[in-house]
């Protein structure tokens, strides 16, 4: 089955993205989004394996220049491999979830999302990032985590990550999200063939959901490359 074609024709006018080579799409939320930062700090380390394996990365985010800047400074994205959009053409051509949608408008849809209410799984994940998990990896090193042990991601390790994050996002918020109107809006994950056969697709259906497993958000690609070796 062939991707998109509205992915196919975005790609195609991206120099260096055509069909030709295999393509991995990350169509983020807003860029100061819990999933944006944390989906592109999963991604970052694994940009040597994903060379190797000839798979070319593009991200897709909502918001402004001066949002990717600060965002590709904070996580250690290679700006270009970041496409910042003021609007979600893309998402909407794709069909990807919009969120939870309020009469009150943005700010009461996310908020009732963050509460698990249209946006399934959220709570859970956010509880595993107090609790712990040991399939996942080590996110921090040092004291206190490394009282608990050390391999595996430690009760209340992922959860300082991710204040981290806010505190980052909210101490630049409208650097991050010029615009509150797309605050719900999810993304989505797109593996392209070199033809354009789509390999692989993940549609988020809410917050903290933008990997089928969270533990290890880039597993799905783990076929592709152990095949490069």
């Amino acid at each position: 089955m062939l991707a998109p074609e509205p992915l196919r024709q975005r790609l195609a006018a991206l120099p260096g993205l055509g069909a030709g080579r295999r393509r991995l799409v990350l169509l983020l939320s807003q860029l100061g989004d819990f999933d944006s930062l944390e989906y592109i700090q999963a991604l970052v380390p694994a940009l040597p394996r994903l060379e190797a394996a000839a798979i070319v990365p593009v991200a897709f985010a909502i918001g402004g220049p001066a949002g990717a800047e600060r965002l590709c400074a904070y996580t250690g994205l290679p700006p270009a491999l970041l496409q910042a959009e003021d609007e979600p053409r893309l998402h909407r051509a794709l069909g990807l979830y919009p969120g939870l949608q309020t009469p009150l408008g943005p700010w009461p849809g996310l908020l009732l999302m963050c509460a698990g209410i249209g946006s399934p799984g959220t709570l859970a994940e956010v509880l595993r990032g107090y609790t712990g998990d040991r399939s996942a990896p080590q996110r921090l090193a040092g004291p206190p985590f490394d009282r608990l042990g050390e391999g595996y991601q430690r009760p209340f390790e992922l959860a300082t990550v991710r204040l981290r994050n806010m505190q980052e996002v909210l101490g630049h918020w409208r650097t991050y999200v010029p615009s509150d109107r797309w605050l719900t809006q999810r993304g989505g994950t797109f593996l392209l063939d070199a033809d354009d056969t789509l390999l692989y697709s993940h549609r988020d259906r809410g917050i903290l959901g933008f990997s089928e497993t969270m533990a290890a958000p880039l597993r799905f690609l783990d076929p592709w490359l152990q095949a490069a070796g």
